[in-house]
């Protein structure tokens, strides 16, 4: 070990993640010690990873971090979260920042403080990458002068902040690809709450937890969508057709517009949502090179329509991996099994139920006989604590059922996954 070059050493630290344990490791020797005061890179302050934690004081605890960063030099990445611990002086906070903001690649940041931190203005116009900042407030945002010129990446989580401050705060990030936004508190200035943002660079977004009247996106870079748990009246994107990654989870949302040139979608993953299928289909019929298609606990505003597997097979040619979850209302499949046309391209297929029945199982079958080319198959499944006889019989039925059926196809790989 003493022929490791200390910088070695000190990359060896920086990978242990946790502070506490980079600090008990730097005592191994007088090579160790200067390695994590030299070469250290990284360095990370959990409250909930490290039980001493919440065992002292948040007086403390500011000693042992302050003590503990201003050992370092040259430290590129820092995260400090504190979920358990209620206030930290923010002349310390202000302090860590300080000491490190020169140098700092990337800042996972999640301190109460008491005043308030702007982060903002103390990290801004240096080499940050990657900021994460949660528990927040940020007000007054100045573009010319807290500017993030290299910042790629930004996650705001249980935010306050306006609507106009986070416009302006994408405006101060002229190469930001990647943006997270979860449980933002955004401050009303009228009685409807309306973002606009605005992001050429862009490349892929995250919404959650969000309750807005409109939200509107002007991304020409967009490839990755993601929306989930949001309440919105209005979501638009606005884009020159770069979106190949689609993903809505339990959205409630009036209007949907993705834009019209979305003929390099890849993936359309849609659950727990209601969709009126003819727009939507009208939305995403174009994207001939569609390679995922996930519809999950979907509900039509129609009661009378479906959809079936002709469409989809028509329209999706490459399609390589489907997944359907079965629903039977009067009699009818949400998931015809009109048409001839087979899946040709299909290698991965998921089904699933809330409800079971007779029925299901000859669903599964026809799938599988319009599959030609697939080699694996999950099957997902609500089973209930308290079974009737009759539901228990249906269930052995089924289970008989995939057995006979899966003779005929041992070339496929099957699994079961019941909640």
């Amino acid at each position: 070990m003493e022929h490791l070059p200390v910088e070695v050493i000190g990359n060896i630290l920086s990978r242990l993640g946790g502070a506490r344990d980079v600090v008990i490791a730097s005592v191994t020797c007088r090579k160790w010690r200067e390695a994590s005061r030299k070469h250290l890179h990284t360095l990370a302050f959990n409250s909930n990873d490290l039980p001493p934690y919440r065992d002292i004081t948040p007086k403390q605890l500011e000693i042992l971090i302050t003590q503990t960063i201003f050992q370092t030099t040259g430290l590129q990445g820092l995260s400090i979260l504190m979920d358990d611990v209620d206030e930290f002086s923010a002349s310390t906070v202000i302090a860590w920042l300080m000491y490190t903001r020169e140098t700092l690649r990337w800042l996972f940041y999640n301190v109460r403080t008491s005043p308030n931190v702007n982060i903002l203005e103390i990290c801004g116009r240096q080499k940050l990458e990657t900021l994460a900042l949660a528990h927040n407030s940020i007000t007054g945002v100045e573009p010319n002068f807290q500017r993030f010129p290299c910042l790629k990446s930004l996650s705001l989580s249980h935010v306050s902040i306006s609507a106009l401050d986070l416009s302006l705060l994408l405006t101060a990030c002229p190469k930001l690809e990647s943006l997270e936004l979860v449980n933002l508190e955004i401050a009303m200035s009228d009685a409807q709450v309306t973002v606009e943002l605005s992001c050429p660079t862009l490349k892929s977004i995250y919404v959650e937890a969000i309750s807005l009247d409109k939200f509107m996106l002007e991304a020409d870079s967009i490839e990755r969508l993601h929306l989930r748990d949001c309440a919105l009246e209005l979501f638009e994107l606005i884009g020159i057709g770069t979106l190949k990654y689609f993903k809505i989870d339990d959205v409630s949302v009036i209007h949907l517009d993705i834009g019209e040139t979305i003929d390099n979608l890849e993936v359309v993953d849609v659950s727990n949502f209601t969709i009126i299928w003819p727009k939507f289909y009208q939305m995403i019929s174009r994207s001939s090179k569609l390679r995922k298609l996930r519809l999950w606990d979907v509900a039509f505003d129609d009661e009378d329509e479906v959809v079936d597997l002709e469409t989809i097979a028509v329209c999706f040619p490459q399609l390589k991996h489907l997944a359907l979850s079965y629903e039977l209302r009067d009699g009818v499949m949400h998931y015809g099994l009109q048409g001839s046309s087979n899946l040709e391209n299909v290698m991965v297929l998921e089904l699933g139920w809330t409800v079971i029945n007779d029925l299901f199982s000859h669903w599964v079958e026809e799938l599988l006989k319009r599959c030609p080319n697939l080699r694996k198959m999950i099957i997902f499944g609500s089973v209930s604590e308290v079974k009737s006889h009759e539901e228990c019989q249906i269930l052995a039925n089924f289970t008989s059922s995939i057995v006979q059926l899966m003779r005929k196809y041992m070339n496929v790989e099957v699994h079961f996954e019941f909640e």
